[in-house]
């Protein structure tokens, strides 16, 4: 578990550490692309913050968190569905 009290998440972003080159913002018609970067998600130990930052300041660009923006877009109506049923 990272202590993110010392560290940022995007400091622990497994992102930073990968050596072959992927693009985090790849074309909407690039599934391979897609696919690279989201597996490199999947490794992340704080993909759950990345794809929360992403959702909150409403990222419209590349994959956050294991996520397209079509899937983050999804998310973040959900998301304020939920708040206006609370209030």
């Amino acid at each position: 578990m990272i202590d993110l009290t010392v560290t940022t998440w995007r400091e622990a972003a497994a992102c930073l550490e990968i050596s072959e080159q992927v693009s985090f913002f790849p074309d909407k018609e690039d599934l391979a692309g897609i696919a690279k970067a989201k597996a490199v998600c999947a490794t992340c130990p704080v993909a759950d913050e990345c794809l929360t930052w992403a959702v909150e300041t409403n990222q419209t660009e590349g994959i956050w968190g294991g996520h397209t923006p079509k899937e983050r877009r999804a998310i973040r109506r959900r998301w304020l569905e939920e708040i206006k049923k609370a209030s």
